[in-house]
């Protein structure tokens, strides 16, 4: 059987899962529960907004109309179908759950290219070059001892999206291994293995690089014309194969003034319908689709092809993946990202995966946080180490009213580190945990690795608790303020 790999700099997977929640109605399930003598309804639309206040006009299948008043949706946007669900069963009286809802009233077809449509201005292809050395000839030793050293530009193409957009700058998310190869000669790479150029494109406005000639070195000189966007290697983490790229925002906006940032995804389900979005094999971005098959798997990847495995949690999707489209986005059908695709098993078109959004935005966050220009000391993620060990017990899959469901399980305190956080805090082997308190704004814990995807988000001052059961009782223990001296540099 083949193993899970990395891409390397030259080797990207695009996982495209079209990932939309059993809120949007598959075409082939529409009317089957349908109450034949209730119209059920065809259409939603927002028909006038007035400051925080949104009109909705409901059309049904018998021309009849019906309009209600809502406050925006989340960040002022357009109401999710949950939202409308939520909106409409308070306006009618009615208990439905979601599943009733769309089983009982909803025709629409799938349609999710206006989604796409969307996600395309938040995503760009990224290529990068290094400077490779390889023993040419084998001389008179085994091993090419006595042959002849050649240096070269080697480039490889992948994907992004955009982050964020400040007053001057947008910051482009990535995998660390789009942008770092382990084979590069650092002495003449620029004294790292960080590739020493980096460009992006935006959709609609690419080209294909391709050698013009040799540079003032004598290396291969790439051509990649007016629509190039230079950008600069902010900071990245290895064990989040995560990487943060900024590029000058006058230079993007001058390209395309519409350019966006990907708006972030709360949660993600298996079935649902996703779509990938990257540059695959190097040719210019596109989108693929399929569904989520795994909500989240530990794989094994070789970043450095040097035999050392790194452990990543990541979504499994059904879709056929390419080279190139490592760092790309993955979309629900609403257009928000949900994850960030990184790898593929070889022989296996459509197993691929992506590393989840928690995670990237945290490791993201995290980088721009402790970034300090012209210091490269700052270019990574900063971490504290609880120096606690948890087990899941009683790990289960729960419906939820909503209809969907989740897996669930008991976080257990199986170990306390001496001298560590946790045993300042008063956690003591046997607890269960349930949730962790920053800064007094309470985290529920469901899974054991939403402790590690809450550690990325922590900062120096914050106020630690967790919250713990023992003998049936909820309890709290002390605050513990976090200071600069605990965080350190991650891989």
């Amino acid at each position: 059987m083949n193993s899970i790999r990395g891409k390397n700099v030259f080797t990207i997977f695009l996982c495209f899962v079209l990932c939309f929640s059993a809120l949007i109605f598959a075409a082939g399930c529409s009317g089957n529960n349908r109450h034949e003598e209730q119209p059920y309804i065809v259409s939603f639309e927002k028909t006038s907004s007035e400051n925080s206040e949104d009109v909705y006009t409901i059309t049904y299948s018998d021309g009849t109309t019906s309009q209600f008043t809502v406050t925006n949706g989340k960040d002022g946007n357009d109401l999710s179908i949950s939202e409308i669900w939520e909106a409409y069963i308070k306006e009618t009286d009615t208990d439905l759950t979601l599943a009733e809802f769309i089983g009982q009233y909803l025709n629409l077809t799938a349609d999710y290219s206006a989604a796409v449509s969307k996600s395309l201005l938040s995503c760009v292809s990224v290529y990068a070059e290094f400077v490779e050395t390889q023993s040419v000839g084998g001389g008179f030793f085994p091993g090419g001892m006595g042959g002849i050293s050649s240096s070269q530009i080697v480039q490889s193409g992948g994907s992004g999206v955009i982050y964020k957009i400040d007053e001057n700058s947008v910051y482009i998310a990535t995998n660390y291994h789009v942008v770092y190869n382990s084979a590069a000669d650092e002495d003449k790479n620029g004294g790292s293995k960080i590739a020493r150029e980096i460009y992006c494109y935006i959709y609609g406005s690419e080209a294909t690089p391709f050698i013009s000639g040799y540079d003032d070195e004598g290396y291969y000189q790439y051509e990649y014309g007016g629509y190039a966007i230079e950008c600069e290697y902010i900071g990245g983490s290895r064990e989040s194969d995560i990487a943060v790229l900024r590029a000058d925002k006058k230079t993007v906006f001058g390209i395309n003034e519409n350019v966006s940032a990907v708006k972030l995804a709360e949660d993600y389900r298996v079935g649902e319908s996703v779509y990938a979005i990257g540059n695959a094999e190097g040719e210019g971005i596109t989108a693929t689709e399929g569904i989520v098959s795994v909500d989240n798997e530990y794989i094994a990847l070789d970043i450095d092809e040097d035999g050392t495995d790194e452990s990543y949690r990541s979504i499994r999707f059904d879709a056929s993946i390419y080279h190139g489209n490592s760092g790309g986005g993955l979309f629900n059908t609403q257009g928000e990202l949900i994850g960030i695709t990184n790898a593929g098993i070889d022989g296996y078109e459509n197993i691929c995966y992506a590393i989840p959004v928690s995670i990237a935005e945290g490791a993201v966050e995290n980088i721009l946080y402790y970034y300090k220009d012209g210091n490269e000391d700052t270019e990574g993620v900063y971490k504290i180490t609880l120096g606690l060990n948890v087990s899941a017990e009683h790990t289960k899959y729960v419906l939820e009213e909503s209809g969907y469901g989740k897996i669930t399980e008991d976080i257990r305190v199986e170990s306390v580190e001496s001298g560590s956080i946790a045993e300042s805090m008063g956690l003591a082997s046997g607890y269960k945990l349930t949730a962790v308190l920053i800064n007094g704004v309470r985290h529920e814990l469901g899974r054991t690795f939403d402790i590690d995807d809450l550690i990325l988000t922590l900062r120096p001052n914050d106020i630690l608790q967790f919250a713990y059961e023992r003998s049936d009782t909820e309890n709290l223990t002390d605050n513990y303020t976090l200071t600069s001296k605990m965080f350190e540099q991650a891989d």
